[in-house]
């Protein structure tokens, strides 16, 4: 499992023209699956994003995490984490999880997250227009394997 965590404001999500998932201030999550991930690492990840330490304190240091700014999560899930550009130059995404096996594992992961704060997602298999603004910028790459 790949999540790229990045802390951000005003995240939104748009399939169609139409905001399907949003999040004020907190982290935006890409999120993949490959194949030999299962349900057990979801608990483990979930905890570990929410836990990440990586908002600023009083004295603009990294040093508080997602329960402690009361932040929200948007979470998208994105197969193409799993390329591999190893070979030429059309990636192949062999690595990746089949869709209906991955759309499992996002549902429950999401499930997981939304046990410590709100959780907003766009729409697993379709066409997504995401716009935010990255804080910081801070971008963190988290895996699981």
């Amino acid at each position: 499992m790949k999540v790229i965590v990045q802390k951000c404001e005003n995240a939104k999500v748009r399939v169609k023209d139409k905001i399907v998932g949003s999040a004020d201030f907190g982290l935006m999550l890409l999120v993949g699956f490959t194949l030999e991930d299962n349900e057990q690492i979801l608990e483990k990840m979930a905890r570990k994003i929410v836990n990440l330490r990586i908002f600023e304190d009083e004295n603009n240091v990294m040093n508080k995490s997602l329960l402690d700014v009361k932040g929200s999560i948007l979470s998208v899930s994105q197969f193409t984490l799993y390329a591999d550009t190893s070979k030429g130059n059309r990636p192949s995404y062999i690595k990746a999880l089949n869709g209906e096996n991955a759309k499992i594992l996002y549902d429950k992961f999401n499930l997981e997250l939304k046990k410590y704060t709100s959780v907003e997602t766009g729409i697993f298999g379709e066409d997504m227009k995401i716009e935010f603004t990255n804080l910081g910028p801070t971008t963190i790459i988290l895996e699981i394997v």
